[in-house]
């Protein structure tokens, strides 16, 4: 298969050339894409070496898929461009997330969705997905009334830029001194602001979470309430959630929902420390919960905590899960 990586030099982008090589996806041409000015750089993937090029050159190609992490306004110019030629397209942007034409897709939730007739896919934001993978056989079975969560975001959310300005503070340079991304320091600090604000008060961000679980869960009677914080961790993405739910439960059947959910490794044991931390969750591909408990507040409520690698199974390894479900249904050459 022919395969074009757009955003190939970014974070997200290099750990999709990483998941296409671990998971062994049928790539017989790559086509690793970046802006102008890393045009012919060179990188490495299964051993070879590949050059950087343009998106003009790589459309050309026609290649059989695209996987995009690089940008709501270039994935807006350059993904119908792609799709133009025949290239499914699975975007990593928000670009087309709420587009009621286009599917938003996590394959273990709701790759029934997928259409031959389907050219751009959107893979939804690293919060929601991590969120989602666990809480939906709960909706399926209890049916949610609410969401609160509140998460505790890395860096790598951001890019390098932003890995770069925490190593800086880490090193000792004074603000100012340094490229920063943030409107503050991050080290040895706490940034409640994801994206920018809306006039409600809520973050872009937040709003992501709001309307993507909607569209996932094909529910939009679901309340959900987010605050989406920015933390000085580099391993992945941490989250607090709170559920309420129409019918009662025990704690047994909602790890047992958990623990047979693709994607989800139940880590709860409190009492010998056993939890899931960003530390133990990069690199990893799924999504661990634990600190599952009820919630005394209100009758039927649940509590959880939930850890995932943001740049693997919140953007590029559910890309290539989407890619691969491509593969199972026929629309793309095995």
């Amino acid at each position: 298969m022919k395969v074009a990586v757009v955003g190939a030099t970014g974070l997200v982008g290099t750990r999709m050339l990483e998941v296409l090589a671990e998971r062994n996806f049928p790539v017989t041409e790559l086509y690793p894409v970046a802006s102008a000015k890393s045009v012919g750089r060179k990188i490495t993937f299964q051993g070879k070496e590949y050059s950087v090029v343009s998106a003009d050159d790589a459309i050309a190609a026609r290649p059989d898929l695209a996987l995009f992490s690089a940008g709501g306004s270039t994935s807006a110019e350059l993904a119908p461009k792609f799709a133009a030629v025949g290239c499914r397209v699975v975007d990593n942007s928000s670009q087309w997330r709420m587009d009621p034409t286009k599917k938003l897709v996590v394959p273990e939730i709701n790759g029934d969705v997928l259409e031959e007739s389907d050219y751009i896919i959107a893979n939804p934001n690293c919060s929601t997905i991590q969120m989602l993978l666990p809480l939906a056989p709960l909706h399926k079975a209890f049916r949610i009334k609410r969401i609160v969560v509140s998460t505790y975001q890395s860096v790598t959310g951001t890019g390098y830029k932003a890995v770069d300005q925490m190593k800086a503070e880490r090193e000792g340079k004074k603000w100012g001194e340094y490229p920063a991304v943030y409107p503050y320091p991050i080290d040895q600090n706490i940034l409640p602001h994801i994206d920018s604000f809306l006039e409600t008060g809520y973050t872009k961000e937040e709003m992501k979470m709001v309307n993507e679980t909607h569209k996932i869960l094909r529910d939009d009677t679901i309340g959900v309430s987010p605050t989406t914080v920015r933390v000085p961790v580099q391993g992945g993405h941490s989250e607090s959630v709170n559920l309420e739910f129409e019918k009662d439960f025990t704690l047994e059947q909602v790890r047992s929902l958990m623990e047979n959910m693709p994607g989800v490794i139940v880590q709860d044991d409190p009492q010998n420390n056993i939890y899931p931390m960003p530390l133990f969750a990069w690199g990893k591909n799924e999504v661990f919960v634990g600190r599952i408990r009820r919630d005394p507040s209100v009758k039927s409520g649940l509590n959880f905590w939930c850890v995932a690698d943001n740049l693997r199974k919140g953007a590029a390894t559910n890309a290539v899960q989407i890619a691969e479900l491509l593969i199972e249904k026929g629309f793309l050459p095995k």
